[in-house]
């Protein structure tokens, strides 16, 4: 697996490297833009599930602790943390976004029947593996509704009303951008109020948050440690970003509004990475001082954690299921609904089970990047070659997304 996963990640960087050099500053337009600002709400939203809200208080001492893994010892554990999360590894956004919006229209690899069914697999058990990222970690940001360890009935409930929301939502796409600026709002609200918490009301300095924020740079003198797997968990999370890749890419592509081509690469590589950097920070200073976040802390991470997990779910509901052709139009709503909650809350319990895995779901995320590659080689290597602008049928109308379905 490690081997498989290694051929992807140079692949993916070597087919940045080349889309930039061939159409670099060519105008990406998808088929509903929008304005900038949404755009990235939309893909940082999006592209992020309750992990990013809930994983580093959990990780932050496993890093620091080099006896164990002696991997982690080139860099702090804040710095690992963002390697982990942020930056380098939303270029693979980035190269599937911009194959959505400019190549797939003339090269349809996606639209044949094996491939549209593998990369709905890829999609429908990532939606899974979402919810259930939120079901496992409940019990330790909410302890008062159960022992702190153990999943209790109100966990599963929690998860299933995320689940029908995200559903429910899926049914009309107006609701991406108030989901996505909304909870981009949220999340920048979250990082105040936990920055004022620790830097105000701990007695203080704000140069302090600056020390904690500087240790950032290691992440970025050390990035070519980062290119392929530090360990077994770094593997992980590295299946887990492809996973996500082709369909956040996919859903992506459909609202770039006449960025360039580095453009969006810039956007996508460091206006996520901003808050993800501020928001480490804040968390890390939690972790190495050791402030308690019980009560309402935690309680505020997991309302924006869930806001997340509905946004994500959203864009993937909407995805399979237009994929597939399982839409509110052909079934009706109360089908559809029932329907899709049923297929996700099964498919989190399997995750819950072992039975399924992420890496797995990554696995096939490549298979699919490499076969495309070699189906463009063989099948379309002169139409793709030839590609000077976006589609023509795509216009900057900024209007399209308030009339869509």
């Amino acid at each position: 697996m490690t081997i498989w996963l290694s051929i992807g990640i140079l692949f993916t960087f070597a087919a940045i490297a080349f889309v930039i050099y061939r159409w670099g500053n060519m105008k990406c337009i998808g088929v509903t833009p929008v304005r900038n600002f949404t755009f990235i709400a939309i893909l940082f939203t999006s592209g992020l599930d309750v992990g990013l809200i809930m994983f580093p208080l959990t990780e932050f001492a496993g890093y620091a602790d080099i006896a164990s893994s002696p991997e982690y010892g080139f860099s702090n554990p804040l710095a690992i943390e963002f390697g982990f999360w942020a930056f380098f590894i939303w270029a693979f956004y980035f190269l599937t976004c911009f194959y959505f919006c400019v190549i797939e229209p003339r090269v349809k690899f996606f639209e044949i029947s094996l491939i549209k069914f593998i990369n709905n697999l890829v999609i429908i058990g990532t939606c899974a593996f979402t919810a259930y990222l939120l079901l496992t970690n409940l019990p330790w940001y909410l302890p008062g509704l159960g022992d702190g360890e153990t999943l209790v009935g109100s966990f599963y409930l929690i998860v299933f009303l995320v689940i029908a929301a995200a559903v429910y939502s899926s049914t009309n796409i107006r609701y991406v951008k108030i989901l996505s600026l909304g909870s981009s709002w949220l999340f920048l609200a979250l990082i105040a109020i936990m920055w004022a918490g620790a830097f105000l009301t701990d007695n203080s300095s704000v140069g302090e948050f600056f020390t904690t924020f500087a240790l950032l740079g290691d992440y970025f003198t050390n990035l070519h440690r980062f290119v392929l797997p530090l360990n077994d968990y770094h593997e992980f999370y590295l299946f887990w970003w492809f996973a996500w890749s082709i369909m956040i890419g996919q859903f992506t592509a459909r609202f770039v509004g006449g960025m360039r081509t580095y453009q969006v690469l810039a956007a996508m590589m460091i206006f996520p990475s901003i808050p993800i950097a501020v928001w480490f920070s804040v968390l890390y200073y939690y972790s190495a001082n050791a402030i308690p976040t019980a009560g309402f802390y935690n309680l505020a991470m997991v309302i924006v954690g869930v806001t997340f997990v509905i946004n994500s779910l959203d864009s993937l509901v909407r995805l399979y299921t237009d994929n597939l052709n399982l839409t509110v139009l052909r079934f009706g709503k109360t089908r559809y609904i029932i329907g899709n909650i049923a297929l996700l809350s099964g498919l989190t319990l399997l995750f819950k089970l072992d039975f399924l895995q992420i890496q797995w779901v990554g696995a096939l995320a490549i298979a699919l990047i490499l076969g495309c590659f070699g189906y463009i080689l063989k099948t379309h290597y002169r139409k793709v070659a030839d590609i000077e602008r976006s589609p023509k049928a795509n216009k900057i109308d900024f209007t399209k997304i308030e009339l869509a379905n």
